[in-house]
Protein backbone atom coordinates (compact mmCIF):
# COMPACT_ATOMS: atom_id res chain seq x y z
CA UNK A 1 0.00 0.00 0.00
CA UNK A 2 1.45 3.37 -1.04
CA UNK A 3 1.68 6.22 1.44
CA UNK A 4 -0.99 8.13 -0.50
CA UNK A 5 -3.36 5.14 -0.45
CA UNK A 6 -2.66 4.68 3.25
CA UNK A 7 -3.45 8.33 3.88
CA UNK A 8 -6.72 8.01 1.97
CA UNK A 9 -7.61 5.00 4.14
CA UNK A 10 -6.93 7.08 7.26
CA UNK A 11 -8.96 10.00 5.89
CA UNK A 12 -11.91 7.63 5.47
CA UNK A 13 -11.48 6.11 8.95
CA UNK A 14 -11.25 9.47 10.70
CA UNK A 15 -14.25 10.81 8.77
CA UNK A 16 -16.43 7.82 9.65
CA UNK A 17 -15.20 7.17 13.20
CA UNK A 18 -15.00 10.88 14.05
CA UNK A 19 -15.36 14.24 12.36
CA UNK A 20 -12.41 14.19 9.99
CA UNK A 21 -8.73 14.88 10.62
CA UNK A 22 -6.09 17.52 10.13
CA UNK A 23 -3.33 16.83 7.56
CA UNK A 24 -0.88 16.37 10.45
CA UNK A 25 -3.13 13.74 12.07
CA UNK A 26 -3.45 11.89 8.77
CA UNK A 27 0.30 11.92 8.26
CA UNK A 28 0.96 10.56 11.75
CA UNK A 29 -1.73 7.88 11.44
CA UNK A 30 -0.48 6.70 8.03
CA UNK A 31 2.81 5.68 9.68
CA UNK A 32 1.09 3.26 12.10
CA UNK A 33 -0.73 -0.03 11.66
CA UNK A 34 -4.49 0.13 11.24
CA UNK A 35 -5.10 -1.75 14.49
CA UNK A 36 -2.93 0.70 16.43
CA UNK A 37 -4.73 3.70 14.95
CA UNK A 38 -8.15 2.23 15.77
CA UNK A 39 -7.05 1.33 19.30
CA UNK A 40 -5.76 4.90 19.74
CA UNK A 41 -9.17 6.28 18.76
CA UNK A 42 -10.72 4.30 21.61
CA UNK A 43 -7.94 5.24 24.06
CA UNK A 44 -8.38 8.93 23.23
CA UNK A 45 -12.09 8.57 24.01
CA UNK A 46 -11.69 7.10 27.49
CA UNK A 47 -12.20 10.35 29.40
CA UNK A 48 -15.62 12.02 29.27
CA UNK A 49 -15.60 15.73 30.19
CA UNK A 50 -19.08 16.63 31.40
CA UNK A 51 -21.21 19.14 29.58
CA UNK A 52 -22.45 21.65 32.12
CA UNK A 53 -24.57 24.75 31.72
CA UNK A 54 -26.67 24.39 34.90
CA UNK A 55 -26.09 22.91 38.34
CA UNK A 56 -28.26 20.07 39.65
CA UNK A 57 -29.20 21.94 42.85
CA UNK A 58 -32.42 20.80 44.54
CA UNK A 59 -32.87 23.99 46.58
CA UNK A 60 -32.28 26.16 43.50
CA UNK A 61 -34.85 24.16 41.51
CA UNK A 62 -37.46 24.63 44.23
CA UNK A 63 -36.64 28.32 44.41
CA UNK A 64 -37.09 28.70 40.65
CA UNK A 65 -40.42 26.87 40.69
CA UNK A 66 -41.64 29.00 43.59
CA UNK A 67 -40.59 32.16 41.73
CA UNK A 68 -43.10 31.43 38.97
CA UNK A 69 -46.00 32.10 41.30
CA UNK A 70 -47.21 35.41 42.70
CA UNK A 71 -50.00 35.52 45.29
CA UNK A 72 -50.73 31.89 44.53
CA UNK A 73 -51.18 32.55 40.81
CA UNK A 74 -48.90 31.55 37.92
CA UNK A 75 -47.03 34.65 36.70
CA UNK A 76 -47.21 34.33 32.89
CA UNK A 77 -44.52 36.94 32.28
CA UNK A 78 -42.14 35.14 34.61
CA UNK A 79 -42.99 31.86 32.89
CA UNK A 80 -42.17 33.33 29.45
CA UNK A 81 -38.89 34.69 30.78
CA UNK A 82 -38.04 31.31 32.33
CA UNK A 83 -38.80 29.46 29.08
CA UNK A 84 -36.66 31.92 27.12
CA UNK A 85 -33.80 31.58 29.62
CA UNK A 86 -34.05 27.79 29.54
CA UNK A 87 -34.02 27.75 25.73
CA UNK A 88 -30.82 29.81 25.76
CA UNK A 89 -29.23 27.36 28.20
CA UNK A 90 -30.15 24.46 25.90
CA UNK A 91 -28.49 26.46 23.11
CA UNK A 92 -25.36 26.80 25.27
CA UNK A 93 -25.46 23.04 25.87
CA UNK A 94 -25.66 22.52 22.10
CA UNK A 95 -22.59 24.70 21.55
CA UNK A 96 -20.62 23.03 24.36
CA UNK A 97 -21.24 19.63 22.80
CA UNK A 98 -20.35 20.88 19.34
CA UNK A 99 -17.07 22.19 20.77
CA UNK A 100 -16.28 18.71 22.11
CA UNK A 101 -16.94 17.22 18.66
CA UNK A 102 -14.76 19.82 16.92
CA UNK A 103 -11.82 19.49 19.35
CA UNK A 104 -11.26 16.01 17.99
CA UNK A 105 -9.48 14.39 20.95
CA UNK A 106 -12.39 12.09 21.87
CA UNK A 107 -14.01 12.27 18.43
CA UNK A 108 -15.04 8.59 18.39
CA UNK A 109 -17.00 8.92 21.64
CA UNK A 110 -18.71 12.10 20.47
CA UNK A 111 -19.52 10.56 17.06
CA UNK A 112 -21.06 7.53 18.74
CA UNK A 113 -22.98 9.79 21.13
CA UNK A 114 -24.32 11.69 18.11
CA UNK A 115 -25.54 8.35 16.73
CA UNK A 116 -27.23 7.54 20.05
CA UNK A 117 -28.85 11.00 20.10
CA UNK A 118 -30.60 10.01 16.88
CA UNK A 119 -31.39 6.49 18.11
CA UNK A 120 -32.67 7.60 21.53
CA UNK A 121 -34.20 10.75 20.06
CA UNK A 122 -35.28 13.16 22.77
CA UNK A 123 -36.56 16.69 22.32
CA UNK A 124 -36.53 19.11 25.22
CA UNK A 125 -39.96 19.60 26.77
CA UNK A 126 -40.50 22.90 28.58
CA UNK A 127 -36.97 23.81 27.44
CA UNK A 128 -35.57 22.08 30.54
CA UNK A 129 -31.76 22.49 30.34
CA UNK A 130 -31.04 20.33 33.40
CA UNK A 131 -32.90 17.33 31.97
CA UNK A 132 -31.22 17.71 28.57
CA UNK A 133 -27.81 18.14 30.18
CA UNK A 134 -28.24 14.89 32.13
CA UNK A 135 -29.54 13.09 29.02
CA UNK A 136 -26.59 14.31 26.89
CA UNK A 137 -24.03 13.29 29.50
CA UNK A 138 -25.67 9.87 29.91
CA UNK A 139 -25.44 9.01 26.20
CA UNK A 140 -21.88 10.37 26.06
CA UNK A 141 -20.72 8.46 29.15
CA UNK A 142 -22.24 5.18 27.94
CA UNK A 143 -21.62 5.69 24.21
CA UNK A 144 -18.83 3.08 23.97
CA UNK A 145 -19.81 0.79 26.84
CA UNK A 146 -22.51 -1.88 27.01
CA UNK A 147 -25.75 -1.21 25.15
CA UNK A 148 -27.57 -2.89 28.04
CA UNK A 149 -26.28 -0.23 30.46
CA UNK A 150 -27.02 2.58 28.02
CA UNK A 151 -30.57 1.36 27.37
CA UNK A 152 -31.39 1.18 31.08
CA UNK A 153 -29.76 4.51 31.87
CA UNK A 154 -31.36 6.51 29.06
CA UNK A 155 -34.76 4.88 29.69
CA UNK A 156 -34.64 6.27 33.23
CA UNK A 157 -33.58 9.76 32.21
CA UNK A 158 -36.17 12.39 33.23
CA UNK A 159 -35.86 13.99 29.77
CA UNK A 160 -36.89 10.71 28.10
CA UNK A 161 -39.61 9.84 30.58
CA UNK A 162 -41.05 13.33 30.11
CA UNK A 163 -40.73 13.29 26.30
CA UNK A 164 -42.50 9.91 26.07
CA UNK A 165 -45.20 10.78 28.65
CA UNK A 166 -44.36 8.13 31.24
CA UNK A 167 -45.03 10.57 34.07
CA UNK A 168 -48.70 10.12 33.08
CA UNK A 169 -48.40 6.30 33.05
CA UNK A 170 -50.27 5.09 36.15
CA UNK A 171 -52.12 1.99 37.25
CA UNK A 172 -55.73 1.93 36.05
CA UNK A 173 -54.78 4.61 33.46
CA UNK A 174 -51.75 3.30 31.56
CA UNK A 175 -50.04 5.45 28.91
CA UNK A 176 -48.52 3.24 26.21
CA UNK A 177 -46.26 5.82 24.55
CA UNK A 178 -43.05 5.00 26.44
CA UNK A 179 -43.45 1.21 26.16
CA UNK A 180 -44.19 1.48 22.42
CA UNK A 181 -41.14 3.57 21.58
CA UNK A 182 -38.81 1.46 23.73
CA UNK A 183 -39.79 -1.53 21.58
CA UNK A 184 -40.23 0.09 18.18
CA UNK A 185 -37.34 2.58 18.17
CA UNK A 186 -34.85 1.52 20.85
CA UNK A 187 -34.74 -2.29 20.68
CA UNK A 188 -36.85 -4.60 18.50
CA UNK A 189 -38.00 -2.48 15.60
CA UNK A 190 -41.50 -2.32 14.16
CA UNK A 191 -43.30 -5.63 13.61
CA UNK A 192 -41.37 -7.61 16.23
CA UNK A 193 -43.88 -7.27 19.08
CA UNK A 194 -47.64 -7.33 19.49
CA UNK A 195 -50.07 -4.68 20.65
CA UNK A 196 -50.73 -6.92 23.64
CA UNK A 197 -47.01 -6.82 24.51
CA UNK A 198 -47.12 -3.00 24.47
CA UNK A 199 -50.24 -2.80 26.65
CA UNK A 200 -48.78 -5.18 29.22
CA UNK A 201 -45.33 -3.54 29.14
CA UNK A 202 -46.95 -0.15 29.73
CA UNK A 203 -48.41 -1.57 32.94
CA UNK A 204 -44.92 -2.74 33.95
CA UNK A 205 -43.50 0.77 33.41
CA UNK A 206 -46.11 2.42 35.66
CA UNK A 207 -44.36 4.18 38.54
CA UNK A 208 -41.28 5.10 36.48
CA UNK A 209 -41.27 8.82 37.15
CA UNK A 210 -38.95 11.71 37.95
CA UNK A 211 -38.62 14.60 40.37
CA UNK A 212 -38.52 18.30 39.32
CA UNK A 213 -34.80 18.42 40.17
CA UNK A 214 -33.98 15.65 37.69
CA UNK A 215 -33.93 12.38 39.63
CA UNK A 216 -35.48 9.10 38.54
CA UNK A 217 -37.94 7.80 41.10
CA UNK A 218 -40.03 4.63 41.31
CA UNK A 219 -43.42 5.51 42.80
CA UNK A 220 -44.88 2.28 44.13
CA UNK A 221 -48.27 3.84 44.82
CA UNK A 222 -48.93 4.36 41.09
CA UNK A 223 -47.34 1.09 39.94
CA UNK A 224 -49.55 -1.72 38.68
CA UNK A 225 -48.47 -4.71 40.80
CA UNK A 226 -50.71 -7.20 39.01
CA UNK A 227 -49.54 -10.02 36.76
CA UNK A 228 -48.68 -9.18 33.14
CA UNK A 229 -48.03 -11.43 30.16
CA UNK A 230 -45.24 -10.07 27.94
CA UNK A 231 -43.60 -12.02 25.10
CA UNK A 232 -45.36 -15.14 26.37
CA UNK A 233 -44.01 -14.83 29.92
CA UNK A 234 -46.27 -14.13 32.89
CA UNK A 235 -45.34 -12.43 36.15
CA UNK A 236 -45.70 -9.31 38.31
CA UNK A 237 -43.18 -7.56 36.06
CA UNK A 238 -41.67 -4.12 36.59
CA UNK A 239 -39.92 -1.89 34.05
CA UNK A 240 -36.49 -3.42 34.65
CA UNK A 241 -37.93 -6.86 33.83
CA UNK A 242 -39.19 -5.60 30.47
CA UNK A 243 -35.77 -4.12 29.64
CA UNK A 244 -34.16 -7.48 30.52
CA UNK A 245 -36.61 -9.34 28.25
CA UNK A 246 -35.86 -6.98 25.37
CA UNK A 247 -32.12 -7.57 25.78
CA UNK A 248 -32.63 -11.35 25.89
CA UNK A 249 -34.29 -11.12 22.47
CA UNK A 250 -31.69 -11.50 19.69
CA UNK A 251 -33.81 -9.23 17.49
CA UNK A 252 -32.64 -6.30 19.65
CA UNK A 253 -29.00 -7.04 18.74
CA UNK A 254 -30.00 -7.36 15.06
CA UNK A 255 -31.98 -4.11 15.02
CA UNK A 256 -29.31 -2.02 16.76
CA UNK A 257 -26.44 -3.54 14.75
CA UNK A 258 -28.24 -2.78 11.48
CA UNK A 259 -28.63 0.87 12.47
CA UNK A 260 -24.97 1.12 13.44
CA UNK A 261 -23.98 -0.50 10.12
CA UNK A 262 -26.09 1.97 8.13
CA UNK A 263 -24.62 4.90 10.07
CA UNK A 264 -20.94 3.92 9.97
CA UNK A 265 -20.61 1.71 6.87
CA UNK A 266 -23.29 1.98 4.20
CA UNK A 267 -27.00 2.76 4.06
CA UNK A 268 -27.42 -0.25 1.80
CA UNK A 269 -27.34 -3.11 4.26
CA UNK A 270 -25.28 -6.25 3.65
CA UNK A 271 -27.68 -8.70 5.31
CA UNK A 272 -25.20 -11.54 5.82
CA UNK A 273 -22.56 -9.24 7.28
CA UNK A 274 -25.05 -7.54 9.61
CA UNK A 275 -26.28 -10.97 10.77
CA UNK A 276 -22.69 -11.94 11.64
CA UNK A 277 -22.04 -8.67 13.45
CA UNK A 278 -25.35 -8.93 15.33
CA UNK A 279 -24.48 -12.45 16.52
CA UNK A 280 -21.14 -11.14 17.79
CA UNK A 281 -22.84 -8.13 19.45
CA UNK A 282 -25.29 -10.40 21.27
CA UNK A 283 -22.59 -12.87 22.32
CA UNK A 284 -20.41 -10.05 23.71
CA UNK A 285 -23.28 -8.96 25.97
CA UNK A 286 -23.88 -5.91 23.75
CA UNK A 287 -20.31 -4.57 23.91
CA UNK A 288 -20.35 -1.45 21.71
CA UNK A 289 -16.57 -1.02 21.64
CA UNK A 290 -16.09 -4.63 20.56
CA UNK A 291 -18.59 -4.17 17.70
CA UNK A 292 -17.05 -0.93 16.45
CA UNK A 293 -13.50 -2.25 16.68
CA UNK A 294 -14.49 -5.21 14.53
CA UNK A 295 -16.02 -2.89 11.94
CA UNK A 296 -13.14 -0.41 11.79
CA UNK A 297 -10.43 -3.09 11.51
CA UNK A 298 -12.18 -5.21 8.86
CA UNK A 299 -11.00 -5.16 5.25
CA UNK A 300 -14.58 -4.92 3.97
CA UNK A 301 -15.10 -1.60 5.83
CA UNK A 302 -12.58 -0.03 3.41
CA UNK A 303 -14.18 -1.52 0.30
CA UNK A 304 -14.47 1.14 -2.46
CA UNK A 305 -18.28 0.70 -2.51
CA UNK A 306 -18.43 2.14 1.03
CA UNK A 307 -16.07 5.07 0.46
CA UNK A 308 -17.98 8.26 -0.31
CA UNK A 309 -21.32 6.51 0.33
CA UNK A 310 -22.20 8.54 3.44
CA UNK A 311 -23.65 12.06 3.23
CA UNK A 312 -22.43 14.17 6.14
CA UNK A 313 -25.12 15.30 8.52
CA UNK A 314 -25.15 19.07 9.20
CA UNK A 315 -23.47 18.55 12.58
CA UNK A 316 -20.82 16.29 11.05
CA UNK A 317 -20.19 18.88 8.35
CA UNK A 318 -19.86 21.76 10.80
CA UNK A 319 -17.77 19.89 13.39
CA UNK A 320 -15.51 18.46 10.67
CA UNK A 321 -14.86 21.80 9.01
CA UNK A 322 -14.05 23.32 12.39
CA UNK A 323 -11.69 20.50 13.32
CA UNK A 324 -9.79 20.32 10.04
CA UNK A 325 -9.02 24.05 9.98
CA UNK A 326 -9.17 24.91 13.68
CA UNK A 327 -12.13 27.26 13.10
CA UNK A 328 -13.46 29.33 16.00
CA UNK A 329 -16.63 31.42 15.71
CA UNK A 330 -16.43 34.85 17.34
CA UNK A 331 -20.22 34.58 17.81
CA UNK A 332 -20.71 30.88 18.69
CA UNK A 333 -24.49 31.14 18.26
CA UNK A 334 -23.89 31.47 14.51
CA UNK A 335 -23.58 27.68 14.60
CA UNK A 336 -27.23 27.46 15.69
CA UNK A 337 -28.11 29.30 12.48
CA UNK A 338 -26.11 26.74 10.46
CA UNK A 339 -27.75 23.78 12.19
CA UNK A 340 -31.27 25.13 11.72
CA UNK A 341 -30.68 26.15 8.12
CA UNK A 342 -29.42 22.65 7.27
CA UNK A 343 -32.06 20.84 9.32
CA UNK A 344 -30.23 19.27 12.28
CA UNK A 345 -30.38 21.17 15.55
CA UNK A 346 -28.93 19.24 18.50
CA UNK A 347 -31.56 18.52 21.19
CA UNK A 348 -34.37 19.29 18.73
CA UNK A 349 -34.86 16.10 16.65
CA UNK A 350 -37.95 16.38 14.43
CA UNK A 351 -39.79 13.54 16.20
CA UNK A 352 -39.34 10.38 18.28
CA UNK A 353 -37.68 8.59 15.33
CA UNK A 354 -34.84 11.11 15.16
CA UNK A 355 -33.35 12.52 11.96
CA UNK A 356 -33.94 10.31 8.88
CA UNK A 357 -30.43 11.02 7.53
CA UNK A 358 -28.95 9.91 4.21
CA UNK A 359 -30.35 11.63 1.13
CA UNK A 360 -32.92 13.35 3.35
CA UNK A 361 -30.17 15.81 4.30
CA UNK A 362 -30.11 17.14 0.77
CA UNK A 363 -32.68 19.31 -0.97
CA UNK A 364 -32.31 22.20 -3.41
CA UNK A 365 -32.01 24.92 -0.74
CA UNK A 366 -29.81 23.05 1.74
CA UNK A 367 -27.40 21.77 -0.94
CA UNK A 368 -26.68 25.31 -2.11
CA UNK A 369 -26.05 26.49 1.46
CA UNK A 370 -23.89 23.43 2.20
CA UNK A 371 -21.64 24.15 -0.77
CA UNK A 372 -21.42 27.85 0.07
CA UNK A 373 -20.80 27.24 3.78
CA UNK A 374 -16.97 27.06 3.48
CA UNK A 375 -16.95 30.47 1.75
CA UNK A 376 -19.30 31.90 4.37
CA UNK A 377 -17.07 30.63 7.16
CA UNK A 378 -13.60 31.10 5.66
CA UNK A 379 -14.21 34.34 3.75
CA UNK A 380 -16.84 35.99 5.98
CA UNK A 381 -19.12 36.26 2.94
CA UNK A 382 -22.64 37.72 3.13
CA UNK A 383 -25.28 35.06 3.88
CA UNK A 384 -28.36 35.08 1.67
CA UNK A 385 -30.20 32.10 3.17
CA UNK A 386 -32.98 31.78 5.74
CA UNK A 387 -33.27 28.86 8.20
CA UNK A 388 -35.93 26.22 7.59
CA UNK A 389 -39.16 26.70 9.50
CA UNK A 390 -39.65 24.05 12.18
CA UNK A 391 -42.54 25.61 14.08
CA UNK A 392 -40.48 26.26 17.21
CA UNK A 393 -40.36 29.92 18.19
CA UNK A 394 -37.31 29.37 20.40
CA UNK A 395 -35.13 27.75 17.76
CA UNK A 396 -36.16 30.45 15.29
CA UNK A 397 -35.18 33.29 17.62
CA UNK A 398 -31.88 31.61 18.52
CA UNK A 399 -31.03 31.09 14.85
CA UNK A 400 -31.73 34.73 14.02
CA UNK A 401 -29.02 35.76 16.45
CA UNK A 402 -26.47 34.15 14.14
CA UNK A 403 -26.30 37.31 12.06
CA UNK A 404 -25.91 37.71 8.30
CA UNK A 405 -22.13 37.20 8.26
CA UNK A 406 -19.88 34.76 10.12
CA UNK A 407 -16.86 36.21 11.93
CA UNK A 408 -14.31 33.44 12.42
CA UNK A 409 -10.69 32.76 13.28
CA UNK A 410 -8.99 30.02 11.27
CA UNK A 411 -5.79 28.27 12.34
CA UNK A 412 -4.27 28.30 8.86
CA UNK A 413 -0.68 27.98 10.12
CA UNK A 414 -0.96 24.32 11.17
CA UNK A 415 -2.89 23.42 8.03
CA UNK A 416 -0.39 25.14 5.71
CA UNK A 417 2.62 23.54 7.42
CA UNK A 418 1.54 20.10 6.20
CA UNK A 419 2.03 21.18 2.57
CA UNK A 420 5.27 23.15 2.96
CA UNK A 421 7.34 20.66 0.94
CA UNK A 422 4.72 19.94 -1.73
CA UNK A 423 5.58 21.37 -5.19
CA UNK A 424 3.08 23.84 -6.64
CA UNK A 425 2.23 21.38 -9.42
CA UNK A 426 1.02 18.80 -6.86
CA UNK A 427 -0.53 21.17 -4.32
CA UNK A 428 -4.17 20.82 -5.42
CA UNK A 429 -4.08 17.00 -5.39
CA UNK A 430 -2.23 16.91 -2.06
CA UNK A 431 -4.84 19.08 -0.34
CA UNK A 432 -7.68 17.20 -2.04
CA UNK A 433 -6.44 13.87 -0.68
CA UNK A 434 -6.96 15.16 2.87
CA UNK A 435 -10.44 16.61 2.27
CA UNK A 436 -12.48 14.53 -0.18
CA UNK A 437 -13.06 10.78 -0.69
CA UNK A 438 -12.26 10.55 -4.40
CA UNK A 439 -9.31 11.60 -6.60
CA UNK A 440 -10.01 14.78 -8.54
CA UNK A 441 -11.19 14.47 -12.11
CA UNK A 442 -9.05 16.39 -14.64
CA UNK A 443 -11.76 19.04 -15.11
CA UNK A 444 -12.08 19.50 -11.33
CA UNK A 445 -8.30 19.75 -10.92
CA UNK A 446 -8.10 22.42 -13.60
CA UNK A 447 -11.00 24.38 -12.12
CA UNK A 448 -9.62 24.22 -8.55
CA UNK A 449 -6.06 25.06 -9.61
CA UNK A 450 -7.33 28.25 -11.24
CA UNK A 451 -8.40 29.49 -7.81
CA UNK A 452 -4.71 30.09 -7.05
CA UNK A 453 -4.08 33.38 -8.88
CA UNK A 454 -0.68 34.54 -10.20
CA UNK A 455 1.10 36.75 -7.71
CA UNK A 456 -0.57 35.17 -4.67
CA UNK A 457 1.57 34.08 -1.76
CA UNK A 458 1.87 30.38 -0.96
CA UNK A 459 -0.54 30.88 1.96
CA UNK A 460 -3.12 32.62 -0.19
CA UNK A 461 -2.91 29.81 -2.74
CA UNK A 462 -3.55 27.19 -0.06
CA UNK A 463 -6.48 29.19 1.33
CA UNK A 464 -8.06 29.57 -2.12
CA UNK A 465 -7.58 25.91 -3.11
CA UNK A 466 -8.86 24.63 0.24
CA UNK A 467 -12.00 26.79 0.13
CA UNK A 468 -12.70 25.68 -3.45
CA UNK A 469 -12.22 22.00 -2.60
CA UNK A 470 -14.54 22.28 0.40
CA UNK A 471 -17.14 23.81 -1.93
CA UNK A 472 -17.25 20.70 -4.14
CA UNK A 473 -20.20 18.29 -3.79
CA UNK A 474 -17.65 15.56 -2.92
CA UNK A 475 -16.78 17.37 0.32
CA UNK A 476 -20.32 16.56 1.50
CA UNK A 477 -19.42 12.84 1.40
CA UNK A 478 -17.23 10.59 3.54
Amino acid sequence: MTNQTRQQQMRYLFARAGFGATPAELDAASRKSLKKVVRQLFNDSESVPELRVVEADTSETKKQLKGLFRNGQLDKDMLKERIRDNAEKVRDLNLQWLDQMAIGKAALREKMALFWHGHFACRTQGRNPLFMQQYANTIRQNALGKFSDLLMAVSKEPAMLQFLNNQQNRKNAPNENFAREVMELFTLGRGNYSEHDIKEAARAFTGWQFTPDGHFIFREQVHDEGEKTIFGKTGAFKGEDVIAMLLENKQTARFVTAKIYRFFVNETEDKKRVDELAAQFYKSNYDITDLLETIFTSDWFYDPKNVGAHIKSPVELLAGLRHTLGVQFEQPQSQIFVQRTLGQLLFYPPNVAGWPGGKNWIDSSSLLFRMQLPSYILKAAEIAVQPKEDGDVNTQSLARKGGSRFQTKVDWADFEAAFAKIPDSNLTDAIASTLIPFPLRPDQRELISKQAKPGQSRSEQIHAITTALMSLPEYQLT
